[in-house]
């Protein structure tokens, strides 16, 4: 009955709370006493969104998680430790059995989360479009490598919205909805030419890189030494390069050194119980 969840990217440049994708890094929560907890499983206290989820959506008890996803650094940690809440809880209820179709993860997750864009990626796997209680999987012409580089330091995800304000120009948004389509456009096509200029932004992530410099310069060193895109993923500081395998290695190493760097794929299974 244990859940594995995986993590995410979100926003996808220019996909402001509505794009996101999952990464093959994972999570794994089940409930205590039910689920032979792992190696490295830790017991969740009260205040552990996994904690909070599990028990908003009707579990009794307490949950384990066992977490391989680096927390404040915008790769979805709140958001897949949610989910795995829910699912655990879905599953107690339901005597072993879950279904996607029918869970309530996404609404939960979102309410908790306050956005979809992290929680639909990491419950349904693959790359993602997020709007209320629709998802949409979008196919992928590619098979690339995400290096993503982790700075050592964190940010708040609330204090780097906040910074954003409630209002965008017209041409702004009108900008980055062209470029969204542009991006869904080239990952159905497998026109990697369209990536660069269709990942840019002009909603957040400018905002974001002039309060963490290091981030910009991140991704301006990935794309110099070979990666098709990139973005600051989620609100970051994690900055997300996507890449061709075989220049991965190449990526990763242009990088800066004050962090590290993970290099992985697309998990296309979503949520699972194992």
């Amino acid at each position: 009955m244990t859940v594995r969840v995986p993590a995410t990217s979100a926003n996808l440049g220019p996909g402001f709370d509505v794009m996101g994708l999952a990464l093959s890094l994972y999570c794994e929560v089940g409930v205590i006493g039910t689920d032979v907890a792992p190696d490295g499983a830790q017991e969740c206290d009260d205040t552990h969104p996994a904690q909070v989820a599990f028990i908003r959506a009707g579990g009794i008890g307490r949950v384990w998680v066992k977490n391989s996803i680096p927390m404040g650094r915008g790769m979805g940690f709140s958001g897949a430790v949610r989910v795995g809440g829910i699912v655990a809880a879905e599953q107690q209820i339901a005597g072993g059995s879950w279904d996607r179709a029918t869970s309530k993860a996404l609404a939960l997750g979102t309410e908790l989360e306050g956005h979809a864009d992290n929680v639909a990626p990491s419950l349904h796997g693959g790359v993602v479009i997020a709007s209320g209680d629709h998802v949409v999987n979008v196919p992928i012409a590619l098979k690339p490598v995400f290096v993503m580089w982790v700075p050592d330091f964190t940010t708040s995800t609330n204090e780097s919205r906040g910074k954003i304000g409630p209002d965008v120009a017209l041409t702004d948004a009108v900008f980055n909805i062209a470029h969204t389509a542009m991006f869904v456009t080239a990952l159905q096509t497998g026109d990697v030419s369209l990536l660069r200029e269709a990942t840019k932004d002009r909603m957040h992530q400018d905002i974001r890189f002039a309060a963490s410099p290091a981030c910009g310069a991140a991704l301006q060193q990935g794309l110099e030494a070979g990666a098709w895109c990139g973005w600051l993923s989620g609100s970051g500081p994690t900055v997300a390069l996507m890449c061709d395998p075989a220049m991965a290695d190449a990526v990763a190493s242009a990088l800066p050194s004050e962090g590290h760097s993970k290099k992985l794929t697309i998990d296309f299974d979503g949520a699972v119980t194992l």
